[in-house]
């Protein structure tokens, strides 16, 4: 199976007021350590998007491995990023499995488990809810292609139009890096 992986980090990081990409986190940025955990899961194509700070995301992250998609329309939410990016998929993929660039607490086991989910669609489920990362098989495609917004994913997730496959994960969600107060907590040793 070919399976696309998609980095979500296009964002102008509005609520923390400063690029939360380039955060230090680890000895590294905090893109880099998601990034670093995309490439440790084996994907046949590795997609970032970037947009609001795309140029010093550029210059400060190691982007090797990744096609960058840039993303113009950032800031009217993550269903732009997704729509752009979509386009930029192998046609020979028959999944797309998305992460978020703010949220290096997935584990590549749960990743791997999402992207091997024979389903159109399918989620990580944790102690206390679902979340990252999400799969689409192929035949979802067409319709992250007309996704805008923000929560753009969940509203698709929800509407019915596909079976939903919940996968198994332990732990609560990892954080999703939004706030100085998220960030504060990853810091503290929260995943």
């Amino acid at each position: 199976m070919f399976t696309t992986g998609l980095v979500l980090a296009a964002g102008a990081s509005v609520r923390l007021g400063e690029a939360k990409q380039l955060l230090p986190y680890r000895g590294r940025t905090l893109l880099d350590a998601t990034l670093e955990l995309a490439r440790s899961c084996g994907f046949d194509q590795l997609l970032v998007t970037l947009g609001g700070a795309a140029r010093p995301i550029r210059e400060r992250v190691d982007l090797t491995g990744c096609q960058v998609v840039e993303n113009a329309a950032f800031s009217s939410g993550c269903g732009s990023s997704i729509s752009t990016a979509v386009r930029a998929v192998d046609p020979r993929a028959d999944a797309l499995v998305l992460l978020l660039g703010d949220q290096p607490g997935v584990r590549a086991a749960d990743v791997r488990r999402v992207a091997a989910a024979a389903a159109p669609l399918a989620v990580c489920r944790y102690a206390d809810g679902l979340g990252h990362p999400f799969r689409f098989g192929r035949e979802v495609l067409p319709d992250l292609a007309d996704l805008h917004g923000d929560k753009a994913v969940w509203k698709l997730l929800r509407s019915g139009r596909h079976p939903v496959t919940e996968v198994p994960a332990d732990g609560p969600v990892p954080i999703d890096v939004d706030t100085r107060a998220d960030y504060e907590r990853l810091l503290a040793g929260g995943a």
